[in-house]
């Protein structure tokens, strides 16, 4: 069987469609991607040998901007560019993660008959997600909260990417060449944050006594030279080592991130992407993983030197706390449920 994966903008929208891969071969389907011509998930779906396919994409925005009417054009580009890509491929299925690359995707596919699986990570359904929904054979989310209000939907849990639980802090500690004190990895998403980034700056001089991984986001790299201090633009073969080896995380709040951090029980501080810049899916995400006692939280509105300093070291001399509670929750991979989804509607 053939399957068609889409998913993009985002590393949250792309990698756990690269956690799906290697049970889907497993399954022998011959595995094709869409996703948006120049979109992150090009080169991250080309390191694992995956044919891709580009198309043109609009952004899908709640708020006014003149930008809604001009990206219109390329929706509909993108939907003949897609029904195109569908009577080349003939696919018996197609998996969708998200983003508004997949509009497009989802809705061809609908035309010509072919079933479609979906995959929310977070509480809320984004709105790419919300559109394809109606086009969908079946919603898969990560969260029970998402799927209470929906027919079509089960829930699955979060596709973890299996190198995550075969990775080596020692081979990590020898890329960094770091010392013995304990490792902080901080990381603002994938496209970084300036505002994080600049608040750890501050604090550098402060954490002199720990090792500190931090990962920027395009563009966002500073000649800074520090010992014990590496900063990367991004981090795709390395990451499951660095998480290996970290004593703990300061993150954005993306659920696939901080189901990652549960499934390996890394105790975290959150940083949510603030309601003026989201639908505030990650605020909702981050307060359920605090009231579960599986991470600190801290504001991005309280963001500043002093209270993301103290934050830090209030984990450091909580972490067996964290720990604990994460190892409470009986944490399930949800790649398999998803796969039994595919199998089922490819089938069908």
């Amino acid at each position: 069987m053939k399957i068609i994966l889409t998913g993009g903008g985002t590393a949250g929208h792309v990698n756990p469609n690269l956690a799906l891969i290697p049970y889907l071969q497993a399954d022998d389907f011959e595995i094709e991607y869409i996703g948006s011509i120049d979109g992150m998930e090009k080169d991250l779906v080309k390191q694992k040998k995956i044919p891709y396919h580009g198309i043109s994409s609009g952004k899908l925005r709640r708020y006014f901007d003149i930008k809604n009417f001009t990206d219109i054009g390329n929706v509909f580009k993108g939907i003949l560019q897609s029904k195109n890509l569908m009577k080349k491929l003939k696919p018996n299925i197609i998996f969708s993660k998200g983003g508004f690359v997949t509009v497009p995707v989802v809705f061809a596919g609908w035309l010509h008959r072919i079933p479609v699986v979906i995959h929310e990570s977070d509480i809320t359904m984004g709105l790419a997600n919300k559109i394809s929904s109606i086009f969908a054979s079946v919603v898969c989310t990560s969260f029970s909260q998402t799927a209470k209000h929906m027919k079509k939907a089960i829930v699955t849990g979060p596709p973890i990417r299996n190198e995550l639980f075969n990775a080596s802090a020692r081979r990590a500690k020898k890329i960094l060449n770091f010392n013995d004190n304990p490792v902080i990895l901080i990381m603002g998403g994938s496209q970084g944050s300036i505002k994080i980034n600049e608040t750890v700056i501050q604090i550098l001089d402060k954490l002199s006594n720990f090792n500190i991984i931090h990962i920027c986001g395009k563009g966002n790299l500073q000649n800074i030279k520090r010992k014990n201090y590496i900063q990367y633009e991004y981090v795709t073969d390395k990451l499951a080592d660095f998480f290996a080896l970290a004593d703990i995380i300061v993150s954005r709040s993306g659920s696939n991130s901080i189901f990652e951090f549960l499934a390996l029980r890394k105790p975290n501080l959150l940083i949510p992407l603030p309601k003026k810049s989201s639908r505030g899916d990650q605020i909702l995400n981050a307060k359920l993983f605090e009231k579960e006692g599986f991470s600190k939280v801290l504001p991005e509105e309280k963001l500043n030197a002093e209270s993301l300093f103290e934050n830090i070291i209030t984990l450091i001399s909580e972490r067996d706390i964290y720990i604990k509670n994460m190892e409470k929750f009986n944490f399930e991979n949800g790649s398999l449920k998803i796969i039994d989804q595919i199998k089922k509607y490819a089938r069908n």
